[in-house]
């Protein structure tokens, strides 16, 4: 199977439906944390919904239209990295992350990034690779000031989130600007 060494002892691997039950147990350790900002903590909540949540990301890859990865220490899932959306045609895409705390402070989400967006630059050949993230996120964002993107701006109460309007601060790389691992 297709794994990329992280570094730590960490590997990136291709999350798939077959792994719902481990993605499960993953999103229980870390449903209040990870569900701070990110909806997969919601989504799965049992058995069927992250296998459904999975199963969507297969049939994205399969259409080519986004992937999810999973981020392994020591071999337990604790995080993962994901093309949200993936437009070939347009040469656009979004990347985002989550991690559990247990896996926080040793770089992993900003290296798996770094992979994503090498991938999607140098394979696919993407123009444009977006981060999205709520402006009260300051984890995801540090992540993307890491790799380098630049912030384009705030898109005010743009999503609820939990019953709340998010303001959603968007950050972008070019492939022109990318520097490659």
């Amino acid at each position: 199977m297709f794994s990329i060494p992280l570094g730590d002892n960490a590997r990136l691997r291709p999350l798939e439906p077959w792994q719902a039950e481990e993605f499960l147990d993953h999103m229980d350790r870390a449903r209040d944390y990870v569900g701070e900002h990110i909806g997969f903590a919601d989504r799965a909540t049992d058995l069927g919904s992250a296998r459904e949540l999975l199963t969507g990301y297969a049939q994205k890859h399969a259409a080519d239209t986004g992937r999810i990865h999973g981020i392994r220490l020591d071999g337990t899932l604790v995080g993962g990295v994901l093309f949200r959306t993936f437009d070939a045609a347009a040469g656009n895409c979004e990347i985002g992350c989550w991690l559990e705390p247990a896996a926080e402070g040793r770089g992993l989400v900003t290296t798996a990034s770094r992979c994503l967006i090498d991938w999607a630059f140098g394979e696919r050949g993407m123009h444009r690779v977006e981060w999205v993230a709520s402006t009260t996120n300051a984890r995801s964002l540090a992540v993307a000031k890491r790799l380098g993107m630049t912030r384009e701006g705030v898109m005010r109460e743009s999503f609820p989130y939990r019953g709340v309007r998010q303001n959603l601060e968007i950050w972008s790389v070019l492939a022109t600007e990318w520097q490659p691992a």
